[in-house]
């Protein structure tokens, strides 16, 4: 019997986008993830500090997700899946992550434990940049 987890898996977060061009740009030029791979317009690999994000565009079921739609975000107000980066100075990574063009809902904030800060890809998805203090 094969061992779950085992040497060798690793864990791909999969974001549907609704424009790949536009999310790749954003992924690549405004996070500082690397292209792994592409496939034929409709999914884009990417490396980003060791973790693995495919992005993909919509689609309809398919035989074996028989009654799954896939769908980038559609309420911005509505939060069903995040991603935090831990950074060691929250403040640069701000400033370094605005001036390439991310767009935050608010400066950094210092709750005490933590200063943190939140932006979106440009199809909503939500991201945090987090400081241990």
């Amino acid at each position: 019997m094969t061992e779950f987890p085992t040497e060798g898996m690793v864990l791909t977060h999969i974001l549907v986008v609704s424009d790949m061009e536009r999310a790749k740009v954003f992924y690549r030029d405004v996070l500082g993830a690397t292209v792994y791979r592409e496939y034929g317009g409709t999914s884009c690999v990417l490396d980003f500090q060791g973790a693995w994000l495919l992005l993909v565009t919509g689609g309809d079921p398919t035989a074996d997700k028989p009654d799954v739609t896939f769908a980038p975000p559609v309420d911005r107000q509505a939060v069903h899946h995040a991603m935090t980066i831990r950074v060691p100075d929250c403040h640069a990574a701000y400033k370094t992550l605005k001036s390439r063009g991310a767009q935050f809902l608010t400066p950094p904030y210092d709750w005490g434990a933590e200063i943190r800060c939140f932006f979106r890809d440009p199809d909503g998805h939500l991201f945090e940049i987090s400081q241990a203090v």
